[in-house]
Parts: structure tokens; C-alpha cells; sequence
């Protein structure tokens, strides 16, 4: 198994860095979202207050991705590739997916926005979005020292069998370690068994992100761009993001809203 990395006191500050340039840009991104917007203008903003607040797009060239954010509307379950083609709309749903790397940690966060607000969308919509963030927040919620890993995703799974809605949990797609690296150990699954997977350890830093379908878990890679990510069966999908530290005696969100925000 993978040994994860445990960061000290001065990491763990520097990645708050990080995560604060990241939940600033999303924070901003609440009054610049609107109808009419192409989702290569959300690239061009988020890249350039990444610049301005003194940090770098992880995404920008990372394994060949060619953007600076990833903007996932309605069926688009994650790593949507901004257009000047993608026209947002009254009623659409989009997740905008932020990632900075500041001083040399990542901080990495995902919100979901309603274009032309909650009341353009429709009740399933709402209902969604609302549900996928109550699901990150019970993941979260499971983190303290001595756990495992594996708790994580049988609380989101659970949770989601509750509502009794006929909602998929994407499998394919996971949370996952960061700090130095965009990608580190361990793998956050969203679904599980409990005393399962990794220990979590003070210093531990993951991000929890499930990514809920209205339909059947299964997704679709784009052959086209190689990176778009949709539902097999063409109903919404929403995700929600925290970059989250495993504390002396339980959690801390890094990427948590700097305004007051649902986030």
C-alpha cells in the first residue's frame, strides 16, 4: 500500500494558502456566473484572478488538459473542457472545478451554481445539487484520526439510500490525496464499506468529492476531447468539492467559503 504523505505544521499552513486562493476565485465566481456567459470566459476569469492572487492553475497542462478550470453543465458529470462554444442558460446546472497551486501546495474545490438562480432551475435540479451537498458534508463529517478511509464512502452511500431517491454514485471518479502533488495517496472512494481502506492520521490531506447522477451511476467518456466525462444516460449530475485535513481530534474544510456561503 502507498504510504500518504503526512504534512507538518508549516505544510499544512501553506496549503491553506492554497485552499484560500482557490475558495476566494469560487467565492467570486458567485456573482460573475449568468446566462448568456461561454464557459471559456469562466476559464478566462478563473485563471486570471489565479495569476492575480499570486498562484498558478493546476489544471493548465496537467496530463495534456489544456485549460485553466473544468466547467460540467447538467449531464456533464466532471472534467467539462471550457468552450467559447458552451453557452450557459437559464435553468442550467454547472459545477466549476478549481484547483490553484500556491508556494508550491495544491488547494482544490468544486461548487455547483444555478444559472439564473434556484428559481430557474427545475425541482429536480434543486433537489440534486442540495442532496450532493449534504453527501459531501456526511463524508466529511466521518474524518478524525483512526478511522479509515473507507468510512467515508459508506456514509455518502448510505446517505444517498435514505432519500430514497434513485440516484447513482459515480464510481469511476474519486477524491483523493494532495499537497505538493495534485494526485497523491490515498483514493477517496464515495461508496463502501466502513473498516475499510487506509487509517486516517493528523496531518492526512484529501479531497472529498462525490459526484451524484439522477440516473444510473455509469458515465461516458467524450472520444471527441477526451476528457469530458458524462452520464450514460444523459440525466443531471451534480458535485461538490472540499479539500479537507485530518486533524489531532478530527477535521478542518481548507477550502471552505471565505463569505457566507452554503459551501
Amino acid at each position: 500500500m502507498t504510504k500518504i504523505p503526512i504534512k507538518n505544521a508549516a505544510e499544512i499552513e501553506l496549503m491553506r494558502g492554497a485552499c484560500r486562493v482557490t475558495s476566494q476565485i469560487l467565492d467570486e465566481l458567485n456573482g460573475f456566473v449568468r446566462a448568456g456567459l461561454s464557459t471559456e470566459e469562466i476559464n478566462t476569469f478563473v485563471h486570471k484572478r489565479t495569476l492575480e492572487l499570486g498562484a498558478k492553475p493546476a489544471t493548465l497542462n496537467y496530463r495534456g488538459y489544456t485549460k485553466s478550470v473544468c466547467t460540467s453543465i447538467n449531464d456533464v458529470v466532471c472534467h467539462g473542457v471550457p468552450s467559447p462554444y458552451v453557452i450557459l442558460k437559464n435553468g442550467d446546472i454547472i459545477n466549476i472545478d478549481v484547483t490553484s497551486i500556491k508556494d508550491g501546495f495544491h488547494g482544490d474545490s468544486s461548487r455547483m451554481y444555478f444559472v439564473g438562480g434556484r428559481e430557474a432551475c427545475s425541482k429536480a435540479a434543486v433537489e440534486l445539487v442540495d442532496v450532493t451537498h449534504e453527501a459531501m458534508h456526511v463524508g466529511i463529517r466521518e474524518v478524525a484520526p483512526g478511522k479509515r478511509i473507507g468510512d467515508i464512502g459508506a456514509a455518502i452511500q448510505d446517505f444517498i439510500a435514505s432519500t430514497g431517491k434513485n440516484y447513482g454514485i459515480v464510481r469511476e471518479y474519486t477524491g483523493h490525496g494532495l499537497g505538493r502533488e495534485f494526485h497523491e495517496p490515498p483514493q477517496v472512494i464515495h461508496v463502501g464499506r466502513r473498516g475499510t481502506a487506509e487509517v486516517m492520521k493528523a496531518g492526512m490531506t484529501f479531497t472529498i468529492e462525490p459526484m451524484i447522477n439522477a440516473g444510473t451511476y455509469k458515465t461516458e467518456l467524450s472520444k471527441v476531447d477526451g476528457w469530458t466525462v458524462r452520464t450514460a444516460d444523459g440525466a443531471l449530475s451534480a458535485q461538490w468539492e472540499h479539500t479537507v485535513l485530518v486533524t489531532d481530534n478530527g477535521y478542518e474544510i481548507l477550502t471552505q467559503s471565505l463569505i457566507q456561503h452554503t459551501a
